[in-house]
């Protein structure tokens, strides 16, 4: 069953050119989704403008090499491992769900451009399709139980549902129901799930503009910027981070060993000591 194309058998009622024409529809919802996300919150022009303006205030000029190592530090630590995450628990269960959907969108590509369509004609991409499905599952639901950030602090329930969640929902949903229609293939529960998979899977892409699916292509250019701004001095208009018991800080801001003495004490984690779990 984990080797057997499930597309193989719906090609006997649903034509593999519609199939694939389906796929390219949902390709085409993601692209105009995000883009009109873009011109609708002005993502882009900020993000350019703000660019434009850490220009203006940069102390130095960051080279082209520098810049080269700084975009593959962002694609290393942001985009591939997530390092963005301090919270190790958060940072797995996005990468599995990351690299699960990741999986999971390449291998339905892979089975449904098969030639032949045939049960067996896949067998490799059928089985990381599972497994696509199954880590995205283990991540997503993961976060959503024990992890998602405005129930733990703010002592909502896990079924107090906001416009914000329709990306994480409609994604495990449509993973979910793809892997119970692959295991009920044939039966009358079978359609059904099947049907469930192709309604979440339409909201997932064709819902971009009302989630946060478009996030993941601005977040990268985002991170990348940000890492400039900390090269060349700008820093986005903030403060530079300084060392308190550096005599040459305190020659600099007086104050500091005035009203914190010359060897500030460590102020400790503050409200990172335990978890917010007083609700």
């Amino acid at each position: 069953m984990f080797t057997s194309n499930p597309f193989a058998d719906l090609a006997n009622v649903i034509p593999q050119s519609a199939m694939q024409a389906y796929i390219i529809l949902m390709i085409l919802l993601v692209f105009g989704g995000t883009v009109i996300d873009m011109i609708h919150k002005k993502s882009a022009k900020f993000f350019f403008a703000n660019a434009e303006k850490a220009k203006l205030n940069a102390k130095r000029e960051v080279s082209g090499g520098e810049k080269v190592s700084l975009a593959v530090s962002t694609l290393t630590n942001e985009v591939l491992t997530s390092g963005e995450f301090s919270n190790p628990k958060r940072r797995i269960s996005h990468l599995f769900t990351m690299y699960g959907f990741i999986i999971f969108v390449i291998t339905t590509v892979m089975q449904i451009w098969a030639s032949p369509l045939a049960a067996d004609a896949t067998p490799t991409a059928t089985l990381w399709w599972h497994i696509g499905a199954a880590m995205l599952c283990f991540g997503g639901y993961w976060f959503w139980f024990f992890i998602r950030v405005d129930v733990a602090a703010e002592g909502r329930a896990w079924y107090d549902l906001v416009k914000a969640d329709l990306f994480i929902l409609s994604l495990l949903a449509t993973c979910t129901f793809a892997l119970l229609w692959s295991f009920n293939r044939g039966g009358n529960m079978g359609w059904l799930f099947f049907a469930l998979f192709i309604l979440s899977s339409t909201i997932l892409f064709g819902g971009v503009l009302w989630s946060k699916f478009a996030h993941m292509f601005f977040k990268p250019a985002a991170a990348f910027q940000k890492k400039i701004t900390k090269a060349d001095g700008s820093r986005e208009n903030l403060p530079a981070t300084y060392d308190l018991t550096d005599p040459k800080v305190h020659a600099l801001f007086p104050d500091i060993p005035e009203y914190m003495g010359k060897n500030p004490e460590n102020m400790g984690l503050g409200i990172k000591r335990e978890s917010p779990n007083h609700y």
